[in-house]
């Protein structure tokens, strides 16, 4: 709970709003789903090693964490509706005309949800992997940035930010919630700083060390 305050303190200000955003979301539904925060905690113990900080360096050799925060975009967009667009001709699509001058946006919201992807409502980063879908803009099913020439400008720093202080984040502490609460008990709906969570520290040397470079990054 503090980190997060930390962390949203730190980076303070509109530009990194959606970053705390979806740490927060991922984080939330990595607590509810412990058997994928275990998952990803392997991953990083034995490819980075225990109570480390993740460096840029790093984020391509763990799939796995690639793969919690994609799934983590497709399910909480911190832009469920993209920036506005406006129709420079009349423009057939399926069944819709959209008349010259209209205002169009992209719902990415229902993009992440049943008529594109299986099990939509499951958190299960396991989708991801081996696919080459990436949230880069390249493919239409995820593009929680945007995409073409109009994609944000900000989305590299936003994509190696959320890697970087994601794993660092599950790599040096254990998580749980307060008063032995059940993970499935959680409700989501709420932001995570209204869920009571006990972080237990395993290095203070990574502590530090996370202040640190949040407040280098921002």
């Amino acid at each position: 709970m503090i980190v997060f305050k930390t962390i949203g303190s730190t980076c303070g200000g509109n530009r990194n709003n959606n970053i705390a955003y979806g740490l927060e979301r991922t984080m939330g539904e990595l607590i509810h789903n412990p058997e994928t925060m275990l998952k990803a905690k392997k991953e990083l113990r034995e490819t980075i090693g225990s109570c480390k900080l993740i460096e840029e360096s790093d984020i391509d050799r763990l799939p796995y964490l690639q793969a919690v925060i994609k799934e983590s975009l497709r399910l909480h967009p911190p832009a469920p509706l993209l920036l506005p667009r406006k129709a420079r001709v009349d423009v057939q699509i399926a069944v819709y005309t959209i008349p010259k001058g209209a205002q169009i946006r992209i719902n990415e919201w229902a993009i992440g949800r049943t008529n594109i992807w299986d099990d939509a409502d499951l958190f299960s980063p396991e989708r991801f992997l081996g696919s080459e879908i990436d949230i880069k803009g390249r493919h239409f099913n995820l593009t929680p940035f945007g995409s073409g020439r109009r994609i944000c400008p900000g989305s590299p720093l936003a994509i190696r930010m959320m890697h970087s202080m994601l794993g660092s984040l599950i790599n040096s502490f254990n998580w749980k919630l307060e008063n032995d609460m059940e993970p499935k008990k959680m409700n989501l709906d709420k932001s995570l700083r209204a869920i009571p969570v006990e972080l237990i520290k395993q290095s203070i040397l990574s502590i530090i060390n996370l202040i640190n470079v949040s407040s280098c990054m921002c």
